[in-house]
């Protein structure tokens, strides 16, 4: 009677079991009911288009001749902070020179996740700029205790903007404010532009600086989620610059901004350092982080994507060893665009796949957070007071008042407006280097697949996720996003 007993058990045990599997599997299955797909194609009208609806059907081991995009949502990575572009004072002036309508389809554009692109986080500058009709700067001449601070300069054009995109992204958006140069008379080579250093008496009068710009914004219903030390802090360049080597910054951090700004209550400012390209990006970070004296205020390590004004290819790898070797910090791409503008380039195929091949491969190497360059920027691609013009995802018309949409903007979409704060990053992988892959989990359970093709063919493939498999199409030099239920 004991032998039947047990083996009624194990029979009741293995059809619990056997349930309970199938139950797995059926909500496994749930959870990938279809795919909708949306695509941004050269040659054609799609952009951000609504393009297909794929089924999955059981795929057993794919043949190495079969194209696949490999994801695992179970495998996640980095959380995501946001995307997003920089509120300079030329993207303030010409959205200023726009007719009301035109201001606010750009902000609909920009901030709505719904009818646009939903953009998530933001950058400011901290003084004038390049991308500035001037040189200005908040205090007035060797006025170290900053009595006379004042960001009025700011009041016609920027902080109205800046307000204007807060109001736009539904009341509250991460910004981040960087310096390019202290005042003129702070650096030893008395001049806001041309590089030149931070003179050491003045060193704690510049950590000031930054507090007293934190509460001016505050003041006007700005707030600030964090700081770079400083912009581009290796190059000598014929705008406001300002250097530092890496022990300079450390320096910087350790005993003057961070202690400042945690005595002031700023400790959970945000704070980035290097704000360079990727080339010495791991340079940079070892030395600051491997100090802990330094490494305590630090929250991540910001870079920018212009290391190949040196010859180079986009180095991609030193960001990954950055995420290796120090994982309890992050990463942040902070600023990235396309140089030399030129209005007959505007409609080119290649402005779009820049940023098409940093975003996935910065995400995959472990980044949170991406800011573009200028969101906005005139037919000329300024205004810049050095001659320093550059393509943005829109450009305004100011003679028409009519905004130029390139297909950067919409490769940036791909991104932001389906990959959310929160999100999770997961294994995406592809077999084929002509498409390349990364995928994000957001907090309500869709997966988030970007699929890119920069090459000249036209690629079926199966986008596969244990053991299921849907059959996609990758158009040639094109972006797809693949929204998983």
């Amino acid at each position: 009677m004991r032998k039947y007993a047990l083996m009624g058990f194990l029979l009741v045990a293995y059809t619990g079991y056997a349930k309970s599997e199938a139950l797995s599997n059926r909500k496994d299955s749930t959870l990938r009911k279809g795919v909708t797909v949306y695509t941004t194609a050269e040659n054609t009208k799609l952009r951000l288009s609504e393009t297909a609806t794929l089924s999955f059907a059981p795929m057993k081991q794919p043949l190495e001749t079969e194209v696949c995009i490999f994801v695992d949502p179970a495998k996640s990575f980095q959380t995501l902070t946001g995307i997003g572009g920089a509120l300079t004072d030329a993207s303030a002036e010409v959205w200023a020179k726009l007719p009301k309508e035109k201001q606010q389809e750009l902000l609909k554009a920009y901030y709505d996740p719904v009818n646009g692109i939903g953009y998530t986080l933001a950058r400011t500058n901290i003084q004038s700029c390049d991308f500035s009709s001037g040189s200005y700067s908040y205090v007035k001449e060797n006025d170290s205790l900053l009595k006379t601070f004042s960001i009025e300069h700011d009041q016609q054009y920027r902080i109205p903007f800046i307000k204007a995109v807060i109001g736009a992204a539904g009341g509250k958006i991460p910004l981040y404010a960087s310096p390019w140069s202290p005042p003129a008379w702070m650096k030893d080579n008395n001049d806001m532009l041309h590089g030149g250093k931070l003179l050491a008496k003045y060193y704690q009068s510049w950590a000031n600086f930054y507090v007293k710009f934190i509460k001016a914004y505050e003041a006007q219903g700005i707030p600030v989620w964090g700081l770079t030390v400083q912009n581009e802090p290796m190059a000598v360049q014929k705008w406001e610059s300002c250097n530092y080597s890496a022990e300079e910054e450390r320096d910087f951090i350790k005993r003057y901004l961070g202690p400042t700004l945690q005595k002031q209550g700023m400790a959970a400012k945000k704070l980035i350092a290097w704000d360079h390209n990727r080339d010495q990006v791991y340079q940079r970070a070892s030395t600051i982080l491997e100090d802990p004296a330094a490494a305590k205020y630090v929250w991540g390590i910001g870079y920018h994507w212009y290391e190949t004004w040196t010859g180079s290819s986009m180095m991609f790898d030193n960001v990954r060893r950055v995420a290796e070797t120090f994982p309890g910090k992050n990463l942040v791409f902070t600023e990235g665009c396309v140089e030399a503008f030129k209005y007959n380039r505007i409609n080119e195929w290649f402005l779009g796949e820049r940023y098409g091949l940093s975003l996935v491969n910065d995400f995959n190497n472990g980044t949170v957070a991406w800011t573009d360059w200028n969101i906005l920027l005139d037919e000329n691609g300024g205004p810049n007071h050095v001659g320093n013009f550059c393509f943005a995802p829109v450009h305004a018309d100011t003679k028409t008042g009519e905004l130029i949409y390139t297909n950067a903007y919409y490769y940036l979409g791909h991104f932001s407006k389906f990959i959310r704060p929160g999100a999770k990053r997961v294994i995406a992988s592809s077999n084929r280097t002509d498409l390349q892959t990364t995928a994000f989990i957001n907090k309500d359970g869709k997966l988030a697949v970007v699929v890119l093709n920069l090459s000249d063919k036209e690629i079926p493939y199966k986008l596969w996720i244990k053991g299921e498999a849907a059959a996609a199409n990758s158009l040639p030099h094109s972006i797809a996003t693949l929204i998983v239920d």
